[in-house]
This record gives C-alpha cells, structure tokens and sequence, in this order.
C-alpha cells in the first residue's frame, strides 16, 4: 500500500468524509453562542459550556453521544447525560441555588411574591400558544411554556418528565435566552415603563431576623410540598441548600454546595445540554417553533412583572419601582442597570431581589402545576 492510498483511507475514515450540511449549521450555531459567551459575556458560566457542548456533538463519526445496549457501551457525554435524565443535576443546580440565595428581600417585602407570580406570565401564554399552533400536545406544550420561567433546571425537569424527546430546544432555548437576558428586557422595559417610573427610589427593606430565614424555607417547601407533591424534588433541594445557608452551624456543606458542587454540576450539565442539540434533531419545524416560543416566553414574563409592578406604584402612591417587577424573569442586574440609567443614585438590586427569588419558587410551582395536570 502507497502513501497515497494510506492517505486515501485516512480520509475516508475521518470525520470530514461523514461531514453533512446539518454538521456545519450546528457548528455554526455553536460557534454563534461561543462568541456570546466570550465576546459579549452573555452568562458565560452557562453559554460556554453548552456552546462547546453542541459543537462536540455534532463532530461526525466521534460517537461522543452515542448509545450503546449498555452503559458501559454509552460515548462518554451520553453517560454523563443520565444525570440530566435522572433530573438529579437540576436538583443539584436547585441546591446550589439555594445555598447562595438570600430569601431576606422576599421576607422584607412580601409583596415581591406577587410580582414574581406575575413574571410567570409567560409560561401560560406560551403553553396556550403552543396548543393553539396545533403542532404540540399538552404536555409538550406544557414543557415549552416553562421556558417563560427563565429558570433552566426547572426546563430540564419538565421537559424529561412530560417531553423529553424535546429536552434539546427546550433546554438550549432556556438558557440561551436565559444568557440574552440583557438583550431582551430593556427595550420592553423602556417601552412599558415612563422615565418618572423608572426614576423611583425605594426605601431602605427592613432587618429580616435569623429565626425568620430559618423558618422560611422550612414553611415554603412543607406548604408547597403538601400542596403539590411534584414540586418536592426541585423546592426540597432548593430550600434545604438555603438552610444549610441560614442555618450557620453547617458551613462546609453550605460553601461546597454553593462553589465546588454547582461549578462542577453546571461544567456536566450546561456540557449534556448542548450536546442533546443534535443536527438531525435540532434542524427541525417543531425546533424552530420552540426557539420562537421561548423568545415570546421571555418577552411575556417581562411583560407581566412589569405591569404588576406598575399597578403597584400607582397603588403604593409612588412607592415601587415598576422595573424590580421584571426581575422575576431571572434580571436582577438588568433592572438594576435601567434604573441606574435614569437615576445615577437608584439602587435597586436589593428590591429586586424579592421577585427573582419569587421568580425562582414560581417557576418550580408552575412546573408541578403541569405534573399535576399531565404527568
């Protein structure tokens, strides 16, 4: 056998012969993502995982996804993809969650509740969209309108127990807009909201006690929990990494869950993610739908916290900024950012902090809402 020949087989036997077109586009759609998450810092932490994610997938003929008769057959991003359809990764992600989040806001204002019920809004208007386009039974429709919650883990999980054939759009569209967040909201929130609102200064929250932030996610899950069972896995997880927080006399469990566990949890799954974008799979109607009614989720959610938020002022007399309303939708920064913009000396982020939290706990009730009603 000659060099050229040996060369000749090479190639045939590489990935560059197995090129399709279907290949390329996803190499490019990845390639997009990376730039978002490099150039533009769009949500690094997760756009860069699940960029990198697609492109792996998507290398002809390197069986990274593969699945075999057996585990030990499986390529190695599909064994590591268990733990998304097992759902322990987004139940772990909820535990990280709650060990760094700080429920005082929420606890100081409870009124933010209901503006984060209000950023829910999305998921409903999506879910019926997605019914109405007759391209989506229920609990399809049920798993792309979570979307609007603007929480990826709580997309995962709905989408493995009611759709999980489409997991893939539904899990790169979450957290894809999840990372475009400062891209989506300001126009909106400057069209919904006049310059005197946004300008608003909210008084200083009020002291929220140690006793009161042990008891909170103690009453949450229980209350939740009993009321809607499904909802246990993601708000048991959540509210136990918060008391491991609040707590103070388990401080070792409370840092790895909030550093060295998320970090690796997040590197696995934002990984998997993207590797479910498969181009067969992912070049399809039905994804492209779904990456369109994801957009409209988002912008819907927005949509209701901000007008909650501007009832509120009108019935506070002035008292609530309108933009923490749009929080609720996973943009605490955003709405600090906006209303720093009009008003260099508004501080926002703690007030709006309520909502994102409430945000995080109505997204996780909606997803058992659907269980209950699909699963």
């Amino acid at each position: 056998m000659n060099f050229l020949e040996v060369m000749k087989a090479l190639l045939q036997e590489s990935g560059f012969a197995a090129l399709t077109i279907q290949n390329v586009i996803m190499f490019v759609v990845s390639f997009l993502l990376l730039y978002c998450a490099i150039a533009k810092k769009f949500e690094p932490l997760l756009l860069l995982p699940i960029a990198f994610g697609v492109m792996l997938a998507n290398l002809p003929s390197a069986g990274l996804m593969y699945e075999g008769s057996s585990i030990y057959e499986h390529g190695v991003l599909r064994v590591i993809q268990i733990g998304i359809k097992t759902n322990v990764f987004p139940c772990l992600i909820f535990m990280g969650v709650g060990a760094m989040t700080d429920f005082g806001p929420l606890i100081a204002n409870p009124i933010s509740l209901l503006l984060g019920a209000a950023a829910q809004l999305g998921i409903y208007t999506a879910f019926t969209l997605a019914i109405a386009t007759g391209l989506f039974s229920g609990p399809e429709a049920a798993a792309i309108g979570i979307i609007g919650g603007a929480d990826g883990p709580t997309s995962i999980f709905l989408a493995n127990s009611l759709a999980p054939h489409l997991m893939a759009p539904i899990a790169v569209a979450a957290y894809s807009y999840m990372a475009l967040i400062p891209m989506i909201q300001p126009p909106i929130m400057k069209l919904l909201t006049t310059e005197k609102e946004r300008k608003i200064k909210m008084g200083q929250l009020r002291k929220v006690s140690k006793v009161e932030k042990i008891i909170f996610p103690i009453v949450v899950v229980l209350f939740c929990s009993l009321l809607l069972p499904s909802v246990a896995p993601l708000l048991g997880m959540l509210m136990l990494g918060n008391l491991f927080r609040e707590s103070g006399v388990v401080a070792r469990l409370s840092d790895t869950a909030q550093n060295a566990l998320i970090n690796i949890v997040t590197i696995m799954l934002g990984v998997t993610v993207g590797a479910t974008a498969n181009g067969e799979l992912f070049l399809r109607l039905e994804t492209l739908a779904i990456i369109a009614m994801g957009l409209f989720a988002f912008a819907f959610s927005t949509v209701g916290g901000l007008l909650l938020g501007k009832l509120l002022c009108a019935l506070t007399g002035g008292k609530i900024n309108p933009l923490i309303g749009s929080a609720g939708v996973s943009a605490v920064r955003v709405s600090q950012v906006e209303g720093a913009k009009a008003n260099p000396t508004n501080f926002l982020l703690m007030h709006a902090m309520g909502p994102n939290v409430a945000g995080v706990i109505g997204s996780a009730v909606a997803a058992g809402f659907f269980l209950l009603v699909f699963g």
